[in-house]
């Protein structure tokens, strides 16, 4: 993995660490326990994976290289070697 995906990765990473300790910090502080609701915790949980899937299919359709090689390519580089 190259350096600046690593800085990128740290990046995310601590940004997420923050995120985290402020909500802590303020949940210790909150007056009240929040009552459960179902649809929040639904969307919660379901939303930030759907939405990363989404992100994914929508780069790996870009080309750039992160998707690995393509069908095509695979049968091209397959009928290369047949007909040597």
């Amino acid at each position: 993995m190259s350096s600046a995906k690593l800085r990128q990765v740290a990046w995310v990473w601590g940004l997420s660490l923050a995120v985290a300790a402020a909500l802590a910090a303020a949940g210790a502080r909150w007056p009240q326990p929040l009552p459960p609701r179902a649809d929040a915790a639904l969307a919660l949980v379901l939303l930030p994976p759907l939405a990363m899937l989404l992100w994914m299919l929508s780069r790996g359709r870009e080309g750039d290289g992160w998707g690995g090689e393509s069908l095509r390519t695979r049968e091209s580089a397959r009928a290369e070697q047949e007909t040597r």
